[in-house]
């Protein structure tokens, strides 16, 4: 999408979360180290976040084998509690970095964009919203805008038993851009999503 000068979000200061720890059970192996054009999600994740992005953080499983990053990587303390947990690390390490949003994404999206980013953080400063995603038909928790300081609510969340971002967006103000079906917004969950 062409962009006139002036109107590009690209100087708010913007962290980038990457969620690297899922169980990747419908893949039958770990997501992250998976390879496309020559590079592992992981590595194409923090290439597309860093273009707009600093700093870059992945939140990874205990133990999870990962390449060496241009990013930080966190180590969730528990495996298997699900994404919501993950966020809530992510987040806080940003707010501590003096961030106050953040792009949140699944390691599983190697077609995402700069561009699609930069589409949710104008919505985000507009309309002050705690939260600002991509709705194509369906919400995209994880390939959204999320204020930093809301990550002490999802510590109580996760606290309360919940695990999914669902909890979260639903109990905040949360915004959602509409936009057309496309491939920067596709999740790999399987080996026949890589065609």
């Amino acid at each position: 999408m062409a962009r006139t000068p002036g109107t590009s979000n690209s100087s708010t200061p913007l962290a980038g979360i990457v969620l690297a720890g899922g169980a990747s059970r419908r893949m039958g192996r770990d997501k992250a180290t998976l390879e496309i054009a020559g590079r592992t999600f992981v590595e194409q994740a923090v290439l597309t976040l860093s273009a707009r992005c600093s700093p870059v953080f992945v939140v990874a499983a205990p133990g999870q084998p990962l390449p060496a990053l241009d990013a930080e990587v966190l180590r969730d303390d528990v495996r298997g509690v699900g994404p919501l947990l993950a966020t809530a690390r992510g987040l806080r390490a940003a707010a501590d970095a003096g961030l106050e949003r953040a792009f949140v994404c699944a390691v599983d999206m190697p077609y995402l964009t700069v561009d699609l980013i930069e589409e949710l953080v104008g919505p985000s400063l507009r309309l002050g919203a705690d939260v600002v995603l991509p709705w194509d038909g369906r919400d995209h928790y994880l390939a959204g805008v999320y204020r930093t300081d809301l990550a002490a609510r999802a510590d109580a969340l996760v606290a309360a038993g919940e695990r999914s971002m669902r909890a979260l967006v639903d109990v905040v103000d949360t915004q959602r851009v509409v936009m057309g079906e496309q491939r920067s917004l596709a999740n790999v969950n399987a080996p026949a999503d890589l065609g």
